[in-house]
């Protein structure tokens, strides 16, 4: 008996890329059903798209993810990095060049797909994500819109008007978007193998993090290593955190233009800086610190992103690879007379580190914590409560564990 076979089909999109330029990229929807303006950049981590997604800094952002199989381990509870999953902060949207395939890891809670939608996060796959990032690499980080119609209707006019008139992340603050609502204390530990996380009961030290979009694995290490850790909105004034007797301050991560944040944020470092309490700032926390001691921060091409950069310590002379999660980087050449160039990118020269001269003040580009990435740079950590040890006159921590 002849059989008959399907005729050659066209799958029809039901997600879309449409760049600021006119160019549109179809694809696989799935997540949250709509569309968001964004600013479109690539990640070279091969692991933690969970961490990646959850993190604040990607506020604004849409995330390309040039490893191609996204979505093999699930997603679970534990590997969220704001503060607040209720209310989101994170990447708006993620392209994958794979199909997200059902999870297979003993960790796994769920889908990516659902973990998705629930996170409000439009995604597209199917899409040559290689010739995506080298669109990025050649020409910068595009302003686009991703949207996902399961039936597969779109008004591309109109998303091609939403790209093109989107402003873009220059002068925008979105660290006030993605702070705390209210200052809270931390008490979690970090995870260990079979064990999960821990709490810290006995805190020796008292720091107070300013929150611009802060990760948890920040605050985990600082808990991890004797601190009590209040978390402070980002508009809190410098008397505020005085009278809370800090014996650190911590100026956090965060998405957006440095100089916008800044307006409100670098007179109360300025004013923080009055004191002898050590300092310690990390991505947006670093620029501003550099802002407040009279340097200047400017947008870079592609920015840097992934786990996989390396960095030299100039303080030691040492090579780690580390987490990187930036679009706009401090200019070395505006730094004044008294701050020192502490720490450098092996990419490209970029600056990736600060220190104050003759004072407990220091701050790095790049993200220490990991979550996820190499773990090269948590002697960070140590040298920040050392610099709180020797202020208060104990020994110091071996700077490396």
């Amino acid at each position: 008996m002849a059989t008959t076979t399907a005729p050659w089909a066209t799958e029809k999109p039901t997600a879309l890329l449409v760049l600021a330029d006119g160019t549109v990229i179809e694809g696989r929807g799935l997540g949250a059903v709509g569309s968001a303006v964004a600013e479109v950049c690539f990640n070279t981590a091969l692991t933690g798209y969970e961490e990646i997604l959850t993190d604040p800094s990607y506020a604004g952002q849409i995330v390309t993810f040039t490893f191609p199989h996204i979505g093999n381990v699930g997603t679970n509870n534990e590997d969220i990095e704001d503060l607040n999953p209720a209310a989101r902060a994170g990447a708006v949207g993620a392209v994958f060049k794979a199909n997200v395939t059902d999870p297979s890891n003993y960790r796994a809670a769920g889908h990516l797909d659902q973990w998705l939608k629930k996170r409000g996060i439009v995604a597209l796959s199917g899409i040559d994500t290689r010739a995506l990032t080298v669109l990025i690499r050649e020409k910068g980080m595009p302003n686009a819109v991703i949207a996902h119609a399961p039936d597969g209707v779109f008004d591309l006019d109109e998303l091609k008007w939403q790209a093109a008139a989107w402003s873009g992340l220059i002068g925008l603050d979105l660290a006030k978007e993605v702070t705390s609502g209210q200052s809270s204390v931390w008490r979690e530990t970090p995870w260990a193998w079979n064990r999960g996380f821990g709490e810290q009961v006995e805190p020796s030290m008292h720091v107070v993090a300013i929150d611009y979009g802060v990760k948890r694995n920040i605050l985990r290490l600082l808990a991890g290593l004797g601190a009590k850790v209040t978390v402070v909105p980002a508009k809190t004034g410098a008397e505020e955190i005085l009278a809370m007797q800090p014996d650190g301050i911590f100026l956090s991560n965060g998405p957006g233009d440095p100089e916008a944040t800044g307006e409100y944020a670098v007179p109360v470092i300025q004013d923080l800086l009055k004191t002898d309490i050590p300092v310690f700032g990390i991505c947006l926390g670093h620029q501003m610190l550099a802002l407040a001691l009279g340097g200047k921060t400017s947008k870079m091409h592609q920015g840097h992103h992934g786990a996989n950069h390396p960095v030299k310590d100039h303080t030691t002379g040492k090579v780690e690879i580390v987490s990187m999660n930036h679009g706009f980087a401090v200019d070395p050449d505006s730094l004044p007379e008294g701050v020192e160039e502490t720490h450098v990118s092996l990419f490209d020269g970029s600056n990736c580190g600060i220190a104050l001269t003759g004072r407990p003040v220091f701050s790095v580009q790049h993200h220490p914590e990991a979550s996820p990435g190499p773990q090269d740079s948590h002697y960070l950590f140590r040298r920040f409560v050392n610099l709180i040890r020797e202020r208060r006159g104990e020994p110091a921590l071996a700077e490396r564990a």
